[in-house]
């Protein structure tokens, strides 16, 4: 037994070496492993689509041509279209002068510029030559790096029985059911629920003389009839499209002064173009008959053309909004029907 027991204390010994040993965890076995979701990128979040450049170049004016519809051509502003050209206010242009389509300096300016938006390029860091030490604080959030909690848990999205209903005439209300309905309703099985009321391209458009004010205009609706296109930004002729029958009334969409009534726009057949404002411009394409000139005032609901099929396979109008030389989608600023 005398034997024995130095045994036993030297053994006991040991254990707590290596107990003491095991205590210094290496943190590197119990970091968190996040999967990224496929196509990720260790770029800058985000970013920021930047607004396309002018079209460059030049163009030589024709005959019939004015400052606002090569302007509206080319989706500038027309009052950069004049400065760039160095055009004084009158907008007086004549038939064989070359404009400019962009700055005077946009050609200098490119490289910078692209210089300027090139990703930052990285070095990696060497392997350390020693282990590394669990941090005293944590870092500071890297662009792309999330908790677990922020980028993989998705709340799910909250449910509720308070149905708004539109009556119309009236403001929507709230109707939630008791719940001695709501167990009846589950229990009998329903039909069919309604479909959503999201119109595709066949809404009718009721002549109601209604107006909105939006940007400072007090817009109307150009025409009666149907939408039969909405607003796409992408397309090669962006606005809405009203079908309706040869002859129709075409309306100013709201008080301005007439700035081209002409066809040399293709893609358009007969067009007016109204200026609103220095911001604001619409156009009416595809008419059958112009009934306004150049440098006309008018007045919103003003008859300006009749609705005709040049430049298109059908009788409808093409209209447009521009905001600053770019295309606006025209519903954000007529009243609503």
């Amino acid at each position: 037994m005398r034997t024995l027991r130095p045994l036993a204390l030297a053994a006991a010994a040991g254990m707590v070496l290596l107990a003491a040993g095991c205590s210094e965890i290496d943190p590197t076995r119990h970091s968190v492993v996040v999967t990224r979701p496929a196509g990720y990128s260790q770029g800058a979040p985000h970013a920021v689509v930047p607004t396309p450049p002018p079209p460059g170049g030049s163009y030589r004016v024709v005959k019939g041509d004015t400052l606002y519809s090569i302007a509206f051509r080319n989706k500038v502003d027309f009052r950069d279209l004049a400065k760039w050209n160095n055009v004084d206010s009158s907008y007086t242009i004549w038939p064989g002068q070359d404009l400019r389509l962009s700055p005077p300096d946009q050609g200098r300016q490119a490289p910078a510029a692209a210089a300027a938006h090139a990703a930052p390029v990285v070095a990696a860091a060497p392997p350390p030559s020693h282990p590394a030490t669990p941090p005293t604080a944590a870092p500071s959030p890297q662009p792309g790096f999330q908790s677990v909690a922020e980028a993989d848990t998705v709340p799910a999205p909250a449910t509720t029985t308070n149905t708004p209903v539109v009556v119309a005439g009236k403001p929507a209300e709230s109707v939630v059911p008791s719940p001695s309905a709501a167990a009846a309703a589950a229990a009998t099985p329903s039909a069919a629920p309604p479909p959503v009321e999201n119109p595709p391209a066949s809404t009718p458009i009721i002549a109601s003389g209604a107006t909105r004010n939006a940007g400072g205009i007090t817009w109307r609706w150009p025409a009666d009839g149907t939408l039969i296109k909405r607003f796409a930004s992408g397309d090669a002729i962006p606005g809405i499209e009203i079908g309706g029958k040869s002859g129709d009334p075409v309306r100013a969409a709201a008080d301005g002064v007439v700035v081209y009534s002409g066809n040399g726009l293709v893609g358009y057949g007969e067009l007016v173009i109204i200026k609103h404002s220095d911001s604001f411009l619409s156009a009416y394409g595809h008419n059958r008959k112009r009934l306004v000139k150049e440098g006309e005032k008018v007045k919103a609901g003003q008859t300006v053309a009749e609705m005709g099929s040049s430049g298109a396979t059908r009788d409808e109008l093409q209209f447009q909004i521009r905001r600053d030389g770019n295309p606006v989608d025209p519903l954000q600023f007529l009243p609503p029907k």
